[in-house]
C-alpha cells in the first residue's frame, strides 16, 4: 500500500481510487462491482509524492517535434484533467526534462506514430516512470498551442495526410519559451454542493483557464483570477493536514508568516509547526469542542483554508469543513502543492505589479515555427 484501483475500460478516471489499507481495499471492491460488474479491477502501484509530467508531441514517422513539456502542480495520482500545470516545468532539473524529451522521441519513433502523441510521465527521486502513452490529441493540445503560438492540431492534420515536419520548419523541439504559461482546472463545486472538493484520480473539473507571465507566481495568480478563485493577500490562514504532509507544510507556513499572515491550525498540525518555531493559534477540530473550524469559517474569521486528508474516514470526517468553505466562499486548497503555488502567487503580487500583454506579444518572442 498505497495502491491505485480502477475498473477496466473507464475514462476520465471514473471510479478510480487510491487506497491505503486492506479495509479501504475491501470497501472499494464492494462498490466497484456495482459500477462495472462485467469487468475486472486493475491494481497498480501508486507512486507517493511523485511529480507528474505531460508531453505533447508530433511525429511524421521519422522526425519528432516536442510541442511542450508540462509539469503538473498537483502530485501524480490526481487526474491530469484536474491538475494545474506549468509550461515550461517550474521545478524539474534540466537533466530530467532532457531525459523525458529523449524518451518521448524514442517512443514516438518506435511506435511509428504519424500525428499527435501524448505521454504522461511520473518523476520520483530522479527516476522517470511512464504512466501512459496515447497516440492521439490530448486535452492539453489547445493549451500548448496558445502558450507557444504553434498550432499543433493544424500541423498534425497536415502530417496525417502526408506532409512532413520539415514542411513547417519543425524537426526537433522548440527552443525554450521566454515566458511561463500555467493551466488551471475549473471546477463546478458551487453548482454541485454535494460533491466533495478533495481531488483524486477521478476527474471532477469541467473546464480550464490559462495565465501567462514571466514568473510562475504571477502566471499562477492570473489563472486564479480567470477561474474566479480569490487569493487573499493578507489575513488568517487555517492549516489542517495529514501526518505525511506536516513536514512539507512547514515551509509554507513560515513563508505565510513572513508575508504577514496569521496562522491557525488544528492541534496536531499546530504542535508540529510550533516545534519549528512557528507561532500558531490552535482551533478545535469538528466534534472536539467549540469554537471549531466550521465556526471560524461561518464567522468569516478565516481567509484561506489548507486541508489535506489521509484516508476515506478522514475524508468523510472533514467533508463538512470543505463544504462550509465552499458555502461561505472561502478560498481553499486540498493539496500541499496547491498551497505552495498560492504562496508563490502572493509573494509575486506583493513584490511586483501585475501586467497584461496580448498572446501575440508573447508569441513574437518564441522562435522555431515558420508559420507555414
Amino acid at each position: 500500500y498505497p495502491v491505485l484501483l480502477r475498473p477496466s475500460y473507464v475514462l476520465g478516471g471514473r471510479a478510480m481510487e487510491i487506497v491505503y489499507d486492506e479495509s479501504s481495499l475491501m470497501n472499494y471492491m464492494e462498490r466497484a462491482v456495482e459500477v462495472s460488474p462485467d469487468h475486472p479491477v486493475l491494481i497498480d502501484r501508486y507512486l507517493m509524492d511523485a511529480i507528474e509530467v505531460d508531453v505533447d508531441a508530433i511525429s511524421d514517422g521519422e522526425d519528432v517535434y516536442i510541442g511542450g513539456v508540462m509539469e503538473h502542480i498537483e502530485e501524480a495520482g490526481i487526474h491530469s484533467g484536474d491538475s494545474a500545470c506549468s509550461l515550461p516545468p517550474y521545478s524539474l532539473h534540466r537533466d530530467i526534462v532532457e531525459e523525458i524529451k529523449r524518451q518521448t522521441i524514442m517512443l514516438a519513433k518506435e511506435l511509428n506514430v504519424k500525428g499527435l502523441i501524448n505521454i504522461q510521465f511520473a518523476v520520483k527521486n530522479k527516476d522517470v516512470f511512464i504512466l501512459e502513452v496515447n497516440p492521439r490529441a490530448s486535452r492539453t493540445v489547445p493549451f500548448v498551442s496558445k502558450a507557444t503560438g504553434v498550432p499543433l492540431a493544424k500541423i498534425a492534420a497536415g502530417i496525417m495526410v502526408g506532409r512532413r515536419l520539415s514542411d513547417y520548419g519543425l524537426n526537433t523541439y522548440m527552443e525554450e519559451i521566454p515566458h511561463i504559461a500555467v493551466k488551471e482546472a475549473v471546477f463546478p463545486f458551487d453548482r454541485f454542493p454535494g460533491v466533495d472538493t478533495i481531488l483524486g484520480p477521478e476527474m471532477k473539473s469541467t473546464g480550464e483557464v490559462m495565465g501567462i507571465d514571466y514568473d510562475f507566481g504571477t502566471a499562477y495568480f492570473k489563472t486564479q483570477i480567470a477561474a474566479n478563485n480569490r487569493i487573499p493577500l493578507r489575513g488568517k490562514i487555517l492549516i489542517s493536514v495529514r501526518d505525511k504532509d506536516k513536514p512539507l507544510v512547514v515551509n509554507v507556513a513560515r513563508r505565510l508568516k513572513e508575508l504577514g499572515f496569521k496562522i491557525v491550525a488544528t492541534k496536531g498540525t499546530a504542535e508540529f509547526l510550533r516545534k519549528d518555531g512557528i507561532s500558531v493559534e490552535v482551533v478545535n477540530k469538528v466534534g472536539e469542542g467549540r469554537p471549531d473550524i466550521v465556526d471560524l469559517i461561518k464567522n468569516r474569521e478565516i481567509d484561506c483554508l489548507i486541508n489535506t486528508v489521509s484516508n476515506q474516514r478522514a475524508k468523510r470526517d472533514s467533508l463538512i469543513i470543505r463544504r462550509s468553505a465552499l458555502q461561505y466562499k472561502i478560498p481553499y486548497t486540498t493539496t500541499v502543492a496547491g498551497a505552495k503555488s498560492i504562496v508563490s502567487a502572493v509573494e509575486s503580487l506583493l513584490h511586483k505589479k501585475m501586467q497584461v500583454k496580448s498572446l501575440q506579444e508573447y508569441h513574437k518572442a518564441v522562435r522555431g515555427y515558420a508559420g507555414k
